[in-house]
């Protein structure tokens, strides 16, 4: 399709294709909240609920059932033949609606006992993870329809960044919402989900119009309407015997399975193998605006998420080498300055299990715009993944082998760094390989695979715990013993192997079929 020169579109507006990103993002934010919030109430679950490790890793597990057998599958056909609009709505609504069946069931409204409880509530997050990736997948297409040809990188990993936002709040304040009770928690978590697709519909204004716009571009150019083929399986046989998609696709799987599964339990972990607390000193160790510590506490990761924007977007405004290094130091210092001012509360959050594991999801609000910069104006996508995958081994080692609290605090870091890298250079990297018409099916089929690896490690840790505690669980119940984490977290060293290995594949299958991964965003190979 050729450009048109003599107007423009809504996506051509700098403040347009921001504001779109926003309203897109919402529900990335609130999704992810509903599939992370549980890692913080672990314990909670345990002693409200009567749950054990293995019922808590059934239930996050069983998010996953529906996709691992092609739901999302579904899902890219339906996003590639009806469109985003209408998938947004569909799949966004599935998920609320799981979220507030997984609410009432916590609640006892469908019946008191545990195995009532435990099964409606599988029940609501099997029904709210058939929604969830599809919302993912149109997140992610919508964003490539507004910004390729832009700062495609960028958005992306500003609207995964939403994502990990809502991963690091759920973690770290479901525990303050809840005010020690389940439900509460949950109910809020479903909420947000219900206001962001408000948020969804106000994009779709927005989309409409843009297509109006580009339809009536193309009737004044006498170009043809480029016709959308319908869904064909050959096409999803083309894909996955493309090596370099076939490569990326296993590191999707390998590499989330090394991190979204050991969320769920890091809280857990940290209270029982460091001593870290659940719940905050009484009175102290929150931040209080407007007379409400849950929004104080909102704002801090807010700021840091504002701070990591800054990091990547301000300095490459500026056109001199002196430029760029005043603005970095400026920024640089008014950070410095903004956490030793909160240095006595953070140091409470830093004894704290579910504050503490957020710094895995932080990492990223911090360092994915900053990553999603470099790989579009540096390129090196699959030497990036590479390096996350040598960051997962280390932070695994860290946390399981040793006893050491410095190294996990830079166990959690290094998480939370190649959590910020690797999808900052994947998912540009599928637009690469792939063509646009296609995305939606690229992307429906890289989650169906993750959510194999994803669903058998999310059980999959909490039946091994239990295993591996086995002579010691009805101690640890009474409160006399604390749970090893060591052998569950160290199963998970082989996810980062697998991916450095993939890492390298699809690196070398990048020099022979020259999609550029290790170029810059807009560069071709010669």
């Amino acid at each position: 399709m050729k450009k048109d020169t003599s107007g423009k579109t809504w996506k051509d507006s700098v403040a347009l294709r921001w504001v779109v990103l926003i309203l897109v993002s919402g529900l990335m934010f609130s999704t992810y909240w509903f599939q992370d919030f549980f890692s913080g109430l672990k314990g909670l679950m345990e002693s409200e609920l009567g749950f054990t490790s293995e019922e808590f890793g059934r239930l996050i597990g069983f998010t996953t059932i529906a996709n691992m057998f092609g739901m999302i599958i579904v899902g890219g056909i339906i996003l590639d033949k009806w469109g985003l609009r209408l998938a947004g709505l569909l799949f966004g609504g599935l998920a609320a609606v799981g979220a507030v069946i997984v609410a009432l069931g916590s609640a006892g409204f469908f019946g008191e006992d545990k195995s009532v409880m435990l099964n409606t509530m599988i029940l609501g997050r099997i029904m709210f993870g058939s929604g969830l990736e599809v919302v993912c997948v149109v997140c992610t297409r919508a964003v490539v329809k507004w910004f390729k040809g832009y700062e495609l990188a960028l958005a992306m990993a500003i609207n995964v960044g939403f994502g990990r936002l809502g991963t690091a709040l759920g973690m770290a304040l479901s525990v303050d919402i809840g005010k020690g009770f389940v439900t509460p928690a949950i109910s809020f978590a479903a909420t947000l989900i219900g206001l962001t697709l408000i948020m969804f519909l106000i994009y779709i204004v927005f989309d409409i119009k843009l297509d109006r716009q580009v339809k009536g571009q193309n009737a004044g150019n006498n170009l043809e309407e480029e016709e959308e083929e319908d869904f064909r399986f050959s096409d999803l046989i083309k894909l996955i015997t493309n090596s370099s998609f076939l490569y990326i696709a296993l590191l999707c799987v390998t590499f989330y399975a090394g991190v979204f599964p050991f969320i769920q339990y890091a809280p857990d972990l940290l209270v029982n193998k460091f001593g870290f607390s659940y719940n905050l000193p009484e009175g102290q160790g929150n931040f209080i605006l407007f007379g409400s510590t849950n929004f104080g506490n909102t704002m801090v990761y807010v700021g840091l998420f504002i701070f990591g924007l800054a990091f990547s977007m301000i300095p490459s405004k500026r056109k001199t080498a002196a430029g760029k290094m005043l603005a970095y130091l400026v920024i640089f210092a008014v950070f410095y300055a903004a956490i030793y001012s909160m240095r006595d509360t953070l140091s409470l959050w830093l004894q704290n299990g579910p504050k503490t594991a957020s710094l895995i999801p932080l990492g990223t609000i911090l360092f994915t715009p900053i990553f999603g910069n470099y790989v579009d104006k540096k390129g090196k996508a699959a030497s990036l993944m590479i390096l996350g995958s040598f960051l997962l081994i280390f932070a695994h080692i860290s946390l399981s082998v040793f006893n050491n609290v410095i190294l996990g605090y830079l166990g959690l870091v290094s998480l939370g760094v190649a959590f910020s890298l690797v999808p900052a250079a994947m998912w540009p990297s599928v637009a690469k390989i792939v063509a646009e018409k296609r995305l939606g099916t690229a992307y429906a089929t890289m989650f169906t695979l993750q959510n194999w690896g994803l669903g058998l490690f999310f059980w999959g840790i909490g039946a091994v715990l239990d295993l591996a505690n086995k002579q010691n669980l009805e101690a640890i119940r009474a409160g006399e013993m604390m749970y090893d984490y060591t052998i569950p977290v160290l199963m998970l060293v082989v996810c980062g192997v697998v991916s450095i290995f993939l890492s390298f594949l699809l690196k070398k299958a990048d020099r022979r079929q020259k999609y550029g991964l290790e170029l810059p965003s807009g560069q071709k190979p010669e």
